[in-house]
């Protein structure tokens, strides 16, 4: 069953002509799952722009990090589509392919000759995913940054003295590869039924403003606007409360109910807490988080973290040992998720994007 969930998509061909992140995200999950992905990129610019996307630490040599997060395994074809060499090739692959994933701005399509409707006729069994920056009558191009600032995100992060602060990875494409992706297998299974492709579009805006989930709906529900609260949550408390312990060491707390809070209570000798008029409920503690948090600062400031998280871990109280992404990707847990391949001479390391496992229980 293993080789099954591997190679589910076995048989299934991609043609990815998409750059950056989200629209690759997609292709490597279905190249992941065993389909055969043909990735195609611009002689003429140098190929995809996250070719170039370097941090200080890497050298300037070989594949950028952040090309290589979503394009292992990928077949790779160079194409000139301004030329009608390259026009045929491509079309010669989409007759082959069962998905077409694109991110052309707004009437390049059309310019290079390749209407997306037009397409969609051509190839009736065609799956065309195109991923645009924002809805239909806005044609900017847009980076991450810029979805994160005008969807509201940038606006909520970021601590409490208005220090706005940038998601650290790029959160608005993942979400939108997300969207992208849960189209594709839609019209897959579609597909199966009728045996007619489909044209989708997503956008990432749009994307973004359907994550905003109970932020966006709590400014619906009570006209109040969301303002950078640092990690905590402004709904729950203790939730997000960054406690420093005796060997400087951190941890953040998510309390998310009563008994959750009364067993906290009682690890930290204080059961009195639990039935403090301040903190009696989760609407108590909301609105005194921060002399609850001063409180708490007390105590965990008595031992060390690894002290405390086995005590936490133990009475069940949800808590997070705050590591590094270096701490994070030598544990045990994260070695099946790291994923070597070669790229010519060069080894690369890249994460998987598809953690889903498939299990298998004994019903006897």
């Amino acid at each position: 069953m293993q080789d099954f969930w591997e190679n589910c998509f076995q048989g299934i061909r991609v043609t990815e002509l998409a750059s950056v992140l989200a629209g690759p995200s997609v292709g490597r999950f279905f190249r992941e799952h065993g389909a055969t992905v043909v990735k195609i990129e611009n002689p003429h610019t140098g190929g995809d722009v996250t070719r170039s996307w370097r941090g200080a630490q890497e050298s300037g040599e070989g594949l950028s990090a952040y090309y290589c997060s979503v394009n292992q395994g990928k077949e790779l074809r160079w194409l000139d589509l301004k030329s009608n060499e390259g026009i045929t090739e491509l079309l010669s692959l989409l007759e082959e392919s069962d998905v077409f994933l694109c991110n052309f701005k707004p009437g390049e399509d059309e310019r290079r000759g390749l209407n997306l409707k037009t397409l969609a006729k051509k190839f009736p069994r065609l799956i065309i995913a195109q991923l645009d920056s924002f809805p239909e009558g806005d044609d900017r191009p847009a980076y991450d940054i810029v979805l994160q600032a005008e969807s509201g995100f940038l606006s909520m992060t970021g601590s409490t003295d208005g220090l706005l602060a940038r998601l650290p990875v790029a959160l608005i494409d993942v979400m939108a590869g997300q969207q992208l992706k849960a189209a594709v297998l839609m019209a897959l299974w579609q597909r199966e039924r009728s045996g007619q492709g489909s044209l989708l579009r997503v956008n990432l805006w749009e994307s973004a403003v359907a994550a905003l989930v109970n932020q966006g709906s709590a400014y619906l529900m009570t006209g109040k606007v969301p303002v950078p609260q640092g990690t905590l949550h402004p709904q729950i408390a203790p939730y997000g409360e960054l406690m420093v312990c005796h060997d400087g060491r951190k941890l953040v707390l998510a309390v998310g109910n009563e008994k959750q809070f009364e067993a906290l209570c009682e690890v930290l000798g204080q059961k009195q807490w639990s039935v403090d008029e301040r903190f009696r409920d989760n609407p108590s503690r909301v609105k005194h988080r921060h002399a609850l948090a001063k409180l708490l600062e007390i105590e965990f400031c008595r031992q060390t973290r690894s002290y405390w998280m086995e005590k936490l871990g133990t009475a069940g109280v949800p808590a997070g040992a705050v590591y590094d992404v270096s701490e994070v990707l030598e544990s045990p847990f994260a070695k099946p998720l790291i994923q070597k391949g070669r790229y010519g001479n060069q080894m690369l390391k890249s994460l998987k994007l598809s953690v889903v496992r498939r299990v298998l229980r004994d019903l006897d």
